[in-house]
């Protein structure tokens, strides 16, 4: 499958606008406050306050994203509890691949995954679900 995915590149430039890629993020959470609600009267000649410096949020979320060359195709936060393990993957993937089908009809049939390395990206039964649903994955 590899060999057949890198001579579809070579073979035709325009190859890459059917790679989807996907990446997770972890996305923390703050709320700042407006330039209004931290404005403080004092007299000209007398210091200012010094302000606090923000710290990290403890709120976090995280984001998974899927993008082509010409922009976001799906993303979804994860909710919270939840680890990404090859069977929650494997459930994003299918919302994946549904999103496309709707909304790509034309591209269905031709889009290849890229991922990275991660171990829920690289588990068998990970490989076995793209398999079967007929999604390539570009190396």
């Amino acid at each position: 499958m590899c060999l057949d995915i890198l001579e579809r590149i070579q073979n035709d430039e325009n190859s890459f606008k059917y790679v989807i890629t996907g990446d997770e993020s972890w996305i923390l959470e703050y709320d700042p406050a407006t330039i209004q609600q931290s404005s403080e009267w004092h007299v000209s000649n007398s210091p200012r306050l010094k302000k606090a410096k923000m710290s990290k949020s403890k709120i976090k979320s995280m984001l998974i994203c899927f993008f082509d060359s010409q922009g976001v195709v799906h993303e979804e936060f994860m909710p919270q509890g939840q680890t990404v393990n090859k069977q929650y993957y494997c459930e994003v993937l299918e919302r994946l691949r549904k999103r496309v089908h709707r909304v790509w009809p034309e591209m269905a049939d031709t889009w290849m995954m890229h991922h990275d390395n991660a171990p829920c990206h690289n588990a068998i039964s990970m490989n076995k679900f793209l398999t079967k649903k007929g999604i390539p994955v570009v190396p």
